[in-house]
């Protein structure tokens, strides 16, 4: 009796297994993830409603991005200007070019002002500050960062509050593309930079994505740090390439790393085969995106992460609790539709404007 129950069991268990097994489906996974980042952005309230415009009466924001010689920056700033204009508040962007003794001075800078808020933005990992971020508590400041953590991250305990970015979800549609478009047979290079912190849990996500897909196929990984992308990457990818000419996809995790791909494709004889998809949306990439040389792009419109941002910053000071993520939506730009991303190409063409209602609606402005 006791055998036959257990044969019993033993049956009934990989019945289970197997009708689990019969009703995945990868590529339906991939194509779910793809076509939910297909649609026009929506706006979705990150937070309840609140009086913006009097909890910031009289405060002060200073914001230090890591450069403003990187458009990225500039435009993200431009945004977060635009939204404090509209709450009627002080918002200060430090201006630097990347050099550590700039960064010492905004923090002074904000010190010595009595700002509120020091915000550390777009790539400046506060840890470098730690410090200086020390003494700026010290007098009251509290002490935010933008575009910088994935959502999966700790923030420093030098930071009050974190405006993080979806880096890992970026990651998730990456490799959910490779392997639609490759009809389920992808063999890819992912191109990443471990000295950006958020960098790690990117390219992550892309590979446990494609495991998840896919267990049996091929991934490498490409490490290149920021300071080597123009000297590092081209050679790297053709040594990868002339190693493995099974390669099919490219996913350099920022997108202006594709300028250095092209080449290396080019000179490999790869170009048109191996195809290149990536994330940001810079506008120079969209323009590769609409001539055929990157199949894909993940844009995230500036003005809207710059609103987000803001938003994040004011709960802070309002004492309402922190965004879990900015609510800025990932889209696909691809052939389909990258003529919407305009010609030439802008940070901020093809999202739709459902951001700047939503926002001024949350914020009790209108």
């Amino acid at each position: 009796m006791r055998k036959l129950l257990l044969t019993s069991l033993m049956t009934l268990a990989a019945t289970a297994a197997f009708s689990a097994a019969a009703q995945a489906d990868p590529m339906a996974d991939a194509n779910a993830i793809i076509a939910e980042h297909e649609k026009m952005p929506v706006f979705d309230p990150p937070g309840e409603a609140f009086d913006a415009k009097a909890c910031m009466a009289g405060k002060k924001v200073l914001s230090i991005p890591i450069s403003m010689t990187i458009p990225f920056n500039v435009e993200l700033q431009k945004a977060m200007a635009k939204a404090a204009a509209e709450v009627g508040f002080t918002y200060t962007t430090w201006d630097n070019q990347l050099k550590s003794d700039q960064w010492i001075q905004g923090v002074s800078q904000a010190i010595s002002q009595k700002y509120d808020v020091l915000d550390i933005a777009g790539g400046l990992n506060p840890e470098w500050l730690g410090p200086q971020l020390a003494e700026a508590r010290a007098e009251g400041l509290k002490i935010t960062t933008t575009h910088f953590y994935d959502v999966t991250q700790e923030q420093h305990a030098s930071v009050d509050y974190s405006g993080a970015v979806d880096y890992t979800g970026a990651g998730k549609l990456l490799a959910a593309w490779a392997f639609a478009k490759t009809e389920g047979k992808p063999n890819v290079l992912i191109v990443g930079s471990s000295d950006v912190l958020p960098s790690i849990p990117f390219v992550k996500s892309i590979q446990d994505q494609l495991t998840a897909l896919c267990p049996e196929c091929t991934q490498k990984h490409l490490d290149v740090p920021v300071s080597e992308w123009a000297t590092k990457i081209q050679p790297g990818v053709q040594s990868a390439i002339l190693a493995d000419p099974g390669i099919n996809f490219v996913l350099p995790i920022y997108d202006s790393m594709s300028q250095f791909v092209v080449p290396a494709l080019r000179i490999t004889g790869a170009e048109g085969t191996v195809k290149i998809a990536s994330y940001n949306g810079t506008p120079f990439v969209l323009d590769m995106v609409r001539e055929g040389q990157v199949h894909m792009d993940i844009g995230e419109s500036l003005g809207w992460s710059g609103y987000a941002a803001v938003d994040n910053m004011m709960r802070m000071l309002c004492g309402l609790p922190s965004v879990k993520k900015l609510n800025s939506p990932l889209l696909v730009f691809d052939e389909k539709n990258i003529e919407t991303a305009g010609v030439p190409a802008t940070f901020d063409d093809g999202y739709g404007d459902a951001h700047l209602e939503g926002f001024r609606k949350l914020w009790k402005l209108q």
